[in-house]
């Protein structure tokens, strides 16, 4: 299941698990469109897989399957990614 990260990993924007505009890869890495856009320039920092918009959770799944908490940061944001 996804973990619907509550932040973006590049610029640490914060990203609701209702949000239509995060983006996530197969690993759950989490980004807002401006970074996928313009610091990533399309694929994931750290699988090189694509970034695809994070499906929205129906609010009645959220009781009990919550987002994850932990927000992640990759060091030094991801500019010069690749």
């Amino acid at each position: 299941m996804r973990a619907l990260r509550p932040n973006c990993k590049c610029c640490q924007r914060d990203l609701l698990s209702d949000a239509i505009d995060a983006y996530t890869c197969s690993f759950d890495c989490t980004s807002c469109i401006p970074c996928k856009d313009n610091a990533l320039k399309g694929p994931c920092t750290n699988c090189g897989g694509e970034l695809a918009r994070r499906p929205i959770r129906p609010a009645e799944k959220l009781v009990n399957n919550p987002p994850s908490l932990k927000r992640v940061l990759k060091a030094g944001g991801c500019a010069g990614a690749f």
